[in-house]
């Protein structure tokens, strides 16, 4: 009996450990640059690499009635990635199961249905106590009325890596509200 004791003991020490080095880092931000996400293809994507950038992260699925948005966000990456636009889908699962594939399988579905080829991260989780903690940090700066409900919920962030605007689901990528909002950073 001691000896399960002490394992599971052991285990939640680490759970919880685990749980307070992703907390610790969502805590410990102070812009989005500060985060790392793994790529589509597995490699590190630590969102550093975009500094002074302008990004806009959104957390997508494949089998979504919103999944046309892909459509609007390629066109928004054509139009502005010149001028310092950055647009990451992340796909989630967390909605509906509407993202059930594998890495490769989301991947060659975006490229081939919707030629997409900006920077989309694995599969993630973006809600709830699991969250990335981007997500978990995201929340924490824009409070629950701006954390992701559904697929295709859009934060842009500014060239400094803060938080200037979220979008929800059913506001489309090409819509006046957030090519304004992206204009705006862009200037600036």
């Amino acid at each position: 009996m001691l000896k399960r004791s002490v394992i599971i003991s052991v285990f939640t020490l680490v759970l919880l450990g685990n749980y307070s080095m992703h907390k610790s880092q969502a805590d410990d931000a102070q812009s989005a640059f500060d985060f790392q996400f793994s790529s589509i293809e597995g490699n590190n994507m630590p969102l550093s690499i975009f500094e002074g950038k302008v990004l806009l992260v959104v957390n997508t699925a494949s089998r979504c009635g919103f999944t046309k948005q892909y459509k609007g966000l390629v066109k928004l990456w054509q139009r502005y990635s010149e001028r310092g636009l950055v647009v990451i889908a992340v796909p989630s699962n967390d909605f509906g199961g509407q993202e059930p594939g594998k890495e490769e399988q989301i991947k060659d579905f975006c490229e081939v249905t919707y030629g997409v080829d900006f920077p989309m991260t694995e599969k993630t989780v973006v809600s709830g106590a699991s969250a990335h903690p981007f997500y978990r940090w995201a929340n924490e700066t824009v409070g629950a009325v701006g954390r992701p409900r559904w697929n295709f919920h859009k934060y842009l962030i500014s060239r400094d890596g803060q938080i200037v605007k979220w979008f929800s689901s059913i506001t489309a990528p090409d819509s006046a509200k957030i090519i304004k909002a992206i204009e705006e950073q862009l200037v600036g």
